[in-house]
């Protein structure tokens, strides 16, 4: 009976020093109130011994979205650097694509969004994913975040899963996501196509994540309701829905009122949408560098709205 109080007593004294072991970091840049309601939550999760998940949208939630989305530059981006000096059947083909795009001009829309893959269509993974590192490289370094890679730092202590959802194509943004936020090149789930011969093809594997794929793509992929979803837009309502615990909208848009095509939000801002329904509501700084000349606004795509801390 003794042993067995002192293994006992030894193994509650384990479960409290790996309690003890997790401890929250202040997130510089948000309230204090905004820090007490994350850090409250996390250790709520503490006893939790199934899988701890959480998801985030990329563009406008993770990092920077302003003038434009990285999954545009780096087309248009690559478009005037390499293809505009060729001349062969593939580049003539690869333009043509991106006149369609900009003839459709929705950059949010699904036909736009698939025809991202199509552009893409032909070349390795490896070079797709050079791609888009090089444009972040060149035109995004230092857009992450720093409040977001704060809050992902003390989910990772907390034992948390993190996942990045994405309506841009998947391979274009995993190696600098991966490396910017170190998590796996598996956890940023993208529009997705089929790899054969090692060459991409313009065979898209749905649901992309997108709208309501964003919480298609939770079910599909990552397989387990997350405890936290962090989004910035009205295209983020269906996944942070999906959220069983905290909801994080980042920059939310508080001009446009929505209108009856969006559902629930009809009559609403997002941002007054979030607020009634109890999301936390969260500001990060995103303005455009001027020393920096964007292809995507040569291309006449429509500029994201500044968001200023």
């Amino acid at each position: 009976m003794r042993k067995l109080i002192i293994l006992s007593s030894l193994a509650f004294l384990s479960f409290l020093s790996a309690l003890n072991a997790q401890s929250y970091r202040y997130i510089k840049g948000w309230a204090q109130e905004t820090n007490d309601q994350i850090e409250s939550f996390l250790n709520s999760t503490l006893p939790m011994t199934e899988r701890k998940v959480a998801v985030f949208d990329c563009d406008g939630t993770t990092f920077g979205q302003v003038p434009h989305y990285l999954a545009d530059e780096a087309l248009y981006q690559y478009a005037e650097e390499v293809l505009k000096k060729r001349n062969d059947k593939d580049a003539k083909e690869r333009l043509a694509i991106l006149d369609r795009m900009v003839k459709d001009g929705n950059n949010v829309g699904k036909p736009y969004v698939e025809d991202r893959v199509h552009f893409l269509a032909g070349l390795s993974p490896e070079e797709i994913e050079m791609i888009g590192a090089e444009c972040y490289r060149k035109a995004y370094q230092g857009k992450f975040y720093p409040e977001m890679k704060e809050l992902i730092a003390n989910l990772k202590e907390y034992g948390f899963e993190v996942w990045i959802l994405t309506a841009s194509p998947e391979i274009l943004y995993q190696k600098f996501v991966a490396e910017e936020l170190g998590i796996p090149y598996t956890h940023i789930v993208g529009a997705k196509c089929v790899i054969a011969n090692g060459k991409t093809t313009g065979e898209i594997i749905p649901p992309i994540p997108q709208d309501d794929g964003k919480a298609s793509s939770i079910e599909t992929f990552i397989k387990a309701r997350p405890l936290i979803v962090g989004g910035n837009s009205r295209g983020d309502l269906d996944m942070l829905n999906e959220s069983v615990g905290l909801k994080i909208v980042v920059n939310p848009d508080d001009v446009k009122v929505r209108g009856p095509e969006d559902g629930p939000m009809e009559g609403l801002t997002v941002k007054s949408y979030w607020e009634n329904e109890g999301a936390l509501i969260v500001k990060c700084n995103d303005v455009a560098n001027p020393a920096i000349d964007f292809y995507t606004t040569k291309w006449k795509i429509r500029k994201n709205i500044p968001n200023p801390k």
